[in-house]
């Protein structure tokens, strides 16, 4: 199909011509950089089929179980694939860790114990993370239970106060979460590097600390991750990367066998640990997840560049920049308007295979001090490696954007937020 047939089409879903030229410029530049992700891609998807095969993965595997989940083949196989795939001793991969936080808080409070303390070497966490902890008051917090928290900003340069890191270091810390992604802030994604830098260092000052990454919105970004470099644990979302937008729920923990052990136990009950849990017929979906996830990331990673040059061109802030390396999926734009903000998430609706005739609101969410307007019309509610974009209604107004299962969709989608705001005379192309 030729350009006129494919920009006639578009027209008829909304994208004026002026749109569809001013993103085609666009896209054609930045081939050779989209050839270098697919070199990554390439590399996952080696390495998630052969944890697979190393496994002896079976059509077996695929059945599940219900009850009690005793011997539950593919559920512990599809454990110890994450383990392959991540370079670690265990895993715990289970539709019962019900999304990202409740992963995060499972580890946190599995491996923490009152009197110790938890420390961020990377600023505050995710807005989510606040009530698990004890930042905002909640009930059942890490605070709740005796556990103290310091926090040690990052520089104003993005690089870490490695002073402030080692005067925050004493006695009582146990655990050092470092969030990978940036959540809803302004700072750099980490590199996997970065990140194996501040563990080395960390590490030399406290060896016995347990050091833990969240790694939401990072996997398959790299070829490496973060238990490659010195990571105790690793924790993230299946409706998110690993689940390659098939996983309809879930979440991992890979990490040390111990550090694996107390999650388990404290997910279902002590004494029964990971022997608990059936997987309901669920583990087809989480297979084959896991095995499109490169690509699915790929893609992703190529509509976060594409949306990045689009709306630096066009004079707003966007980190990271239309050049840097990625680290995450994610893109922020800022544009400093409540208007634009929800204008561009009301394109991303619009531009979706499921409630595209809906318009997002902003809305009081639960687990966040500020209303937070969502875009996602997706295949699992809420999936965020699917064509999605979020944001605080709070100063600056920066928008999320993250996901697409295919760069065709999140390509449309792209010049989609564009039109709507070319439409109510917002920005000038």
């Amino acid at each position: 199909m030729g350009n006129i047939e494919l920009k006639n089409l578009y027209k008829s879903m909304g994208i004026p011509e002026k749109v569809y030229d001013y993103c085609d410029n666009i896209w054609d530049s930045l081939k050779p950089r989209f050839d270098k992700i697919q070199e990554v891609s390439d590399f996952n998807q080696a390495k998630v089929l052969k944890a697979m095969q190393d496994n002896k993965v079976s059509e077996a595997c695929l059945l599940g179980t219900t009850g009690y989940g005793y011997n539950d083949i593919g559920r512990d196989k599809l454990e110890a694939v994450y383990a392959s795939i991540f370079h670690t001793e265990d895993a715990l991969v289970r539709p019962q860790i019900t999304c990202g936080t409740h992963a995060l808080a499972l580890a946190l409070m599995s491996n923490l114990r009152p009197g110790d303390e938890l420390l961020s070497p990377v600023g505050k966490p995710y807005d989510t993370l606040e009530e698990v902890i004890g930042i905002r008051p909640s009930k059942g917090s890490l605070a709740e239970y005796g556990i103290t928290y310091k926090q040690v900003d990052l520089l104003p340069d993005g690089e870490f106060d490695f002073d402030g890191i080692r005067a925050a270091i004493n006695d009582k810390t146990k655990l050092v979460t470092i969030q990978r992604s940036k959540g809803y802030q302004t700072r750099p994604t980490l590199s996997v590097e970065r990140i194996g830098e501040v563990i080395k260092f960390i590490k030399d000052i406290k060896p016995d600390v347990i050091c833990m990454v969240d790694n939401c919105y990072g996997e398959f970004v790299q070829t490496i991750e973060p238990t490659d470099v010195g990571a105790d644990m690793v924790v993230g979302s299946l409706i998110k990367n690993p689940g390659g937008g098939l996983a309809p729920i879930g979440g991992y923990i890979a990490g040390k066998k111990e550090c694996v052990e107390n999650a388990a136990y404290r997910l279902t009950s002590p004494g029964l640990g990971k022997e608990v849990g059936a997987s309901l017929g669920i583990l087809p979906q989480f297979y084959q997840g896991l095995f499109l996830a490169p690509n699915v990331t790929a893609n992703a990673l190529m509509g976060a560049i594409f949306a990045a040059n689009i709306y630096e061109k066009l004079g707003f802030s966007v980190l990271p920049n239309a050049v840097e390396e990625r680290y995450d999926i994610i893109q922020a734009i800022t544009f400093n308007d409540p208007l634009l903000l929800t204008s561009f998430c009301e394109g991303i609706q619009a531009a979706a295979p499921v409630d595209s005739y809906v318009t997002p609101e902003p809305w009081d969410m639960p687990g966040y001090d500020s209303q937070v307007i969502m875009a996602a019309g997706a295949f699992v509610s809420g999936s965020s490696i699917e064509l999605s974009a979020d944001g605080p209604l709070r100063e600056p107004y920066s928008v999320f954007f993250q996901g697409g299962l295919t760069w065709q969709h999140v390509k449309y989608g792209i010049m989609k937020t564009l039109a709507v705001m070319f439409e109510k005379g917002l920005i000038e192309l």
